[in-house]
């Protein structure tokens, strides 16, 4: 039995084919259970995040033949029927064990060495497990890519600063307006990502936040924590002549902002700039609204370059955590041959 896995990350394709292959949260038990039923795993776990789809499967048909099936339940899954190449990446094990590590530390981040990924890695594992859909080989290579991400958090300095998608996004935010201080910022969305984001605002000096939600009460509940005001969010429009800055975050399956809509409210604001930083997948704001005076909309991939900056400082790092990574790996490998 092989584990395999199998997905595309910011590494390998952009963001207009990552949206199209992302998993809701609530399709991907149902997912779970059409992958291990059509035979293709006995295992299976499914990690969807704004930066990464990946599939990780216990098969019992030798690698290559478990690659082409989940390749082809992928595209099957999501109906897409666009050419596909180098976009889509496959490993089995070791190799698989030593991404799955990677992926955990953070290493395989676009932000390197950021904290997020393990938070829903461990979501995603659960979500797995508690549905059933997990057994003795995935239990154990995850609860060691869980130990591993600890001790490389606690031996290197990969995770050295404030490290996120979030913290990334907001430091764009700063770059443009130089301080933001002056500047009211409205957050959509109130899952972790969001938090992480309110967070790192006022971290940077923001005031008068602004959160809006579909579900009101967790946006409430998130101005309450943060000292914001939450507004309905078929509301937020009213606040928006007093916005300088949107960092959207949430789960929609279409943009919630687009052009047509945008338009009247920069009257309302007299054409004042208006930065919009996009970090969801599936995409919240339409990149029509790119093309419109005094608009500036940055989304996932966009924050790369930022991102560049925290690998110069956490470059010599790598090689230290790859050597425990491939010694983890080595004697996991081992030990499930021996088992």
């Amino acid at each position: 039995m092989s584990i395999v896995v199998i997905g595309l990350s910011h590494r390998s394709s952009p963001i207009t084919i990552r949206e199209r292959f992302a998993f809701p949260e609530s399709t991907i038990p149902a997912a779970l259970s059409q992958l291990r039923q059509s035979g293709i795993a006995s295992e299976a776990v499914i990690l969807s995040t704004c930066n990464r789809v990946e599939l990780y499967a216990v098969s019992q048909s030798p690698g290559e033949q478990a690659i082409i099936a989940l390749r082809q339940f992928l595209i099957d899954h999501h109906n897409y029927r666009d050419p596909l190449d180098k976009e889509v990446y496959a490993f089995t094990d070791p190799q698989s064990l030593e991404h799955l590590f990677k992926v955990a530390c953070g290493l395989d981040s676009m932000v390197l060495g950021e904290t997020e990924i393990l938070g829903q890695l461990k979501k995603a594992y659960d979500l797995a497990l508690q549905n059933k859909h997990t057994g003795g080989r995935l239990n154990k290579t995850f609860q060691k890519a869980f130990n591993v991400a600890k001790q490389i958090r606690t031996e290197t300095n990969i995770q050295r600063g404030s490290i996120s998608v979030a913290s990334v996004a907001v430091e764009l935010a700063e770059k443009i307006f130089s301080s933001l201080r002056d500047h009211r910022v409205m957050v959509i969305g109130a899952g972790d990502t969001s938090e992480k984001t309110a967070r790192a605002l006022l971290s940077r000096g923001a005031h008068g936040l602004v959160v809006t939600n579909r579900s009101h009460d967790k946006a409430v509940a998130m101005a309450r924590e943060f000292s914001a005001t939450a507004i309905p969010f078929d509301q937020w429009e009213t606040e928006f002549s007093s916005i300088d800055i949107i960092i959207s975050s949430t789960a929609a399956p279409y943009p919630i902002v687009t052009r047509e809509k945008l338009e009247p409210l920069m009257k309302l604001r007299k054409n004042r700039p208006l930065l919009l930083v996009d970090i969801a997948v599936p995409r919240d704001i339409d990149p029509e609204v790119n093309s419109m005076a005094n608009v500036y909309l940055y989304n996932v991939d966009d924050l790369q370059a930022i991102a560049a900056d925290y690998l110069q400082q956490r470059k010599e790092e790598i090689a230290v955590c790859e050597a425990i990574i491939r010694d983890k790996a080595r004697s996991l490998t081992l030990s499930s041959f021996h088992s």
